[in-house]
């Protein structure tokens, strides 16, 4: 490990070439609480031993890869923080293009009931409650870890959420909803950039889904029919290259008004169809 630095300035070069400098002034501001802009006005400020060791133990971390959400122990979504632990994926924002779909298919006034299929830290489920305030959401994770950090987000960001350890529907009985999304697994089991970068330390069970990455896309789609309400939509996150596969499964349920909307970067990320669930 490198010398403690004794100043903000001084820590700002230690990192250097081994850390982009907006996450060191990220971890300044973290261990001093200083503003972004006292870190930038004021290198000679001091750091006390304590603060000293704590940012040189975030550096060393960032730099073998731990990812920042995982060191910080939170990260943005939709406006909020949500705490995150290594037990849950890291929210990404090509997530908040479901919210942005969910909202555009409920009506002003109405409570649909709406499902989100592997919570990991709710931040889907969480949001969904908090701007759909008369919605009745219900959150699922096989992972009791996962659950624990999603109850904990609920809480502390005031959300009412029903939360059940389940694989997928399984532990569901026989209820309707009007609305079940859900951010998947998405990625195949051989892909090398598992062992790369931030992913290296997410759940594997989170990411990973068999040698096409479609396995539990497949799963839900083919469920998702019985325990839709009649005219009820499916939406589903998926990988940069899997659209079409994914209509194809939506079709082969049995969904129509199939279709795949884009993100920021112009990716088909979310695809999403309307079951008319004709049984009885």
């Amino acid at each position: 490990m490198a010398e403690r630095p004794a100043s903000l300035g001084e820590a700002l070069a230690v990192a250097r070439g081994r850390i982009p400098a907006s996450e060191a002034r990220m971890f300044l501001r973290e261990v001093t609480g200083c503003s972004a802009a006292q870190v930038a006005a004021y290198p000679e400020r001091g750091l006390d031993a304590g603060q000293a060791a704590r940012y040189m133990a975030l550096l060393e971390r960032r730099a073998a890869g731990e990812p920042v959400a995982y060191l910080l122990g939170e990260r943005e979504f939709y406006g909020r923080s949500f705490k995150v632990t290594p037990a849950v994926l890291i929210p990404r924002p090509e997530t908040e293009l479901i919210v942005d779909l969910v909202k555009a298919r409920v009506a002003p006034g109405a409570a649909p009931a709406i499902l989100d299929l592997g919570t990991g830290s709710g931040a889907l489920a969480i949001t969904l409650a908090l701007e759909l305030p008369a919605a009745q959401v219900t959150a699922v994770d096989l992972s009791p870890a996962a659950l624990e950090v999603a109850r904990g987000n609920a809480a502390a960001l005031g959300a009412r959420v029903r939360f059940v350890e389940s694989d997928w529907f399984a532990a569901l009985g026989a209820g309707r909803f009007e609305i079940i999304v859900s951010n998947p697994p998405y990625i195949v089991d051989d892909d090398p950039h598992l062992a790369e970068g931030d992913v290296r330390f997410e759940p594997r069970s989170a990411l990973a889904a068999g040698p096409a990455g479609l396995d539990d896309l497949a799963r839900i789609a083919a469920a998702a029919p019985g325990f839709l309400a009649p005219d009820g939509w499916l939406l589903m996150e998926h990988g940069y290259d899997q659209a079409a596969a994914v209509r194809g499964l939506l079709a082969a349920a049995g969904f129509v008004a199939v279709a795949s909307a884009r993100d920021l970067a112009g990716i088909e990320r979310i695809t999403f169809g309307r079951d008319p669930n004709p049984r009885c």
